[in-house]
């Protein structure tokens, strides 16, 4: 339940992005974030707000702990469309968060997959990948490198 504890505080973020999030040829952005994430209801909730000072625009993500299962679930809303995305769901196992859902992007179904992995006392990596192909092949089109402030 207390998976998430790790991002509390606040961090630089480097963000690695592709152009095209379905072409992985498409050529990579680099830009800067700052994220603060706090953990509520005794570790079984995670919230953060990301800003990306160089594009203008903020984020949140919601993680919510469900006992019963066993797994996390995992929303995200920008500030530029205001709206909670489907959730990504899923758990820990060894230091290694893995989380999956399904959404759309620009009109095409989607499988979306986070990771989120080393993870030290400073340090920690989330990825973002989209399959087409029901989970056979996967696009990395977002990593996000964080750094304890």
């Amino acid at each position: 339940m207390n998976d998430f504890d790790f991002l509390t505080g606040t961090w630089d973020v480097t963000n690695r992005r592709r152009t095209d999030f379905l072409d992985e040829a498409s050529a990579w952005e680099e830009f800067p974030a700052v994220s603060r994430a706090g953990r509520h209801f005794g570790g079984a909730a995670n919230f953060d707000e990301i800003e990306f000072p160089t594009k203008g625009y903020a984020g949140l993500t919601l993680r919510l702990y469900d006992p019963e299962r066993e797994e996390w679930s995992l929303y995200w809303a920008s500030k530029r469309d205001g709206r909670l995305t489907p959730p990504v769901v899923g758990r820990f196992t060894g230091g290694r968060g893995e989380f999956f859902g399904d959404d759309e992007y620009q009109g095409k179904r989607i499988r979306v997959r986070f990771l989120w992995t080393d993870i030290t006392a400073t340090s920690a990596r989330w990825e973002q990948a989209f399959s087409l192909d029901g989970d056979r092949t996967w696009l990395t089109n977002w990593t996000m490198d964080s750094t304890r402030r």
